[in-house]
């Protein structure tokens, strides 16, 4: 009779087991089924879907601006801003890659989208070249100009890209886009320090 009571209980136990592995199996099918749904809810959300436009928009802009930036650097009539172009330049690339990591983060694919704003700033940068005399203090001023505003742009976009993802939880994208934010910061004052040590004054002195 021991034997045939221990071998119940044994039976008992492997029925618990089973049922707490099959409860086990389920709540995890459950969990992931959850995520799925609550992913796709993101995706579709209009806040998620306005959020990766501007990825997209700001991606564009990144594009354009490493074209403008090879323009203002040759048109540059010294030294130290032709380098600061060109470090700009370098690293408007590590801000494509940066932006592509983005992406990335929040499962959406890189994809670009026409930046009229952008465009037109550029645009702008162009005409400066063609209005002010080559070799000249002021040509440097008003790049520095052109450029700033490019830099506030960007400084706009990022930060309020920055928030967003904070908003929706989105950590790993919004530390890559505050260091993006940062870096823009850095060189908007590098241009008005360059600036403000000798070009303007330079330029007020030409006829």
């Amino acid at each position: 009779m021991a034997t045939k009571t221990n071998t119940t209980a044994a039976q008992t136990t492997d029925a618990s087991d089973i049922q707490s592995k099959t409860a086990e199996k389920d709540s995890s099918t459950m969990k992931v089924d959850n995520a799925t749904v609550e992913k796709d809810e993101m995706k579709n959300a209009p806040l998620h879907k306005f959020f990766v436009d501007a990825l997209k928009d700001i991606y564009y802009a990144e594009e354009a601006i490493v074209s403008a930036l090879g323009k203002m650097q040759e048109a540059a009539t010294t030294e130290e801003l032709k380098d600061a172009f060109e470090d700009h330049q370098l690293q408007t690339k590590k801000h494509i890659s940066r932006l592509e990591k983005v992406f990335k983060s929040i499962d959406e694919k890189p994809e670009k989208k026409k930046c009229d704003a952008i465009e037109g700033i550029i645009k702008e940068g162009e005409e400066v070249i063609k209005s002010t005399q080559e070799g000249s203090m002021t040509r440097d001023a008003a790049l520095i100009i052109a450029a700033q505003k490019v830099e506030h742009y960007e400084i706009a976009t990022y930060g309020g890209l920055v928030q967003l993802a904070i908003t929706m939880g989105h950590d790993k994208a919004a530390d890559l886009l505050e260091k993006t934010l940062q870096e823009e910061e850095d060189t908007d004052y590098d241009l008005t320090e360059i600036a403000e040590t000798y070009i303007n004054f330079e330029a007020e002195q030409e006829d």
